[in-house]
């Protein structure tokens, strides 16, 4: 048996056991990919979804409504509640054998627009990147099986249908990055399969990073400083509440010295969705303390730009 008959043997496997828990996520537009995680629920990013109500397509061209059972919209993870229709769910692989090397295939209906399957290897693991809302998103499987648009949410397999990624971000060049299926990704979807959304506390901000901030502040004469400088504050947000202002730069959050975005999520990490933060604020060449009080508006990611 030749090589290429082996390949063109493992993609028909995959594509019939794997092909009818892989559903198409919106229609028009907002396109995406997903896979079935339980009787009833679809596992998704965050990014593909657009508001409460989802279309969902099986591999058979069924379409039924979905709604959202939890968002995790930091970590790019969605689960929606639909009528399966006896769709299994796909098994999960074991945490240790997805390694460089090793063969994977990508298995997407973007849109709904028919299954696609596609071979590539595994290129690299514990790989970083953001998230929609500009949060890291670390440890992730990187692979060279090519996806179409449309095909985030889909899942990554190995040659017996295990889930071992979802796939999340495209690098360019060939390269994909896919959040791996480990027991870390597993609480997480239980945990919105619950209908257990994640919140984080929300500052309401769109910020400029540490070196515009410098730059900026030396060309108007004032001493320079690191931080983040606020570039607009929205409208009835946690920050809106504690009297930040646009053109203010914080430089410290809950005690932590702020440099980075990074810097400022790690700070709000530790507050409670109901909590209160100190934040420390450099307006012009005055610095003062505010007490930043999140609630039922500021349960959510910051909303940083960087």
């Amino acid at each position: 048996m030749s090589a290429l008959t082996e390949i063109r043997d493992a993609v028909e496997k995959v594509a019939g056991s794997v092909g009818p828990s892989v559903v198409g996520i919106g229609n028009g537009w907002a396109r995406g990919s997903g896979l079935v995680v339980d009787d009833g629920k679809v596992l998704t990013n965050a990014h593909n979804l657009r508001g409460g109500e989802v279309t969902v397509t099986f591999g058979d061209g069924r379409t039924a409504t979905g709604t959202v059972a939890g968002v995790d919209a930091d970590g790019d993870l969605a689960v929606v509640s639909v009528d399966t229709g006896g769709a299994a769910a796909l098994t999960w692989a074991a945490e240790d054998e997805v390694a460089a090397g090793t063969a994977v295939f990508a298995v997407a209906n973007p849109g709904g627009r028919g299954l696609r399957v596609t071979v590539g290897f595994v290129s690299g693991t514990a790989r970083e990147f953001r998230g929609p809302r500009g949060r890291k998103i670390q440890g992730s499987v990187e692979h060279t099986a090519p996806l179409a648009r449309g095909s985030s949410g889909s899942p990554v397999v190995d040659e017996d249908g295990r889930f071992v990624g979802l796939n999340t971000n495209r690098l360019g060049d060939g390269f994909y990055l896919a959040i791996p299926a480990d027991g870390a990704l597993r609480d997480r979807v239980d945990a919105l399969v619950r209908g257990e959304s994640v919140s984080r506390p929300r500052l309401g901000v769109a910020i400029a990073p540490s070196h515009v901030a410098r730059r900026l502040r030396r060309a108007v004469g004032l001493p320079e400083r690191d931080g983040l400088l606020v570039r607009d504050v929205e409208e009835g947000s946690a920050a809106a509440r504690a009297g930040i202002q646009k053109g203010d730069l914080l430089v410290e959050a809950a005690g932590r010295e702020i440099a980075t975005p990074d810097d400022l999520w790690a700070a709000l990490d530790g507050v409670g969705p109901a909590g209160t933060v100190e934040v420390k604020v450099l307006r012009g060449s005055e610095e003062r303390a505010v007490a930043v009080a999140f609630g039922a508006n500021g349960a959510s990611a910051a909303t940083a730009e960087a």
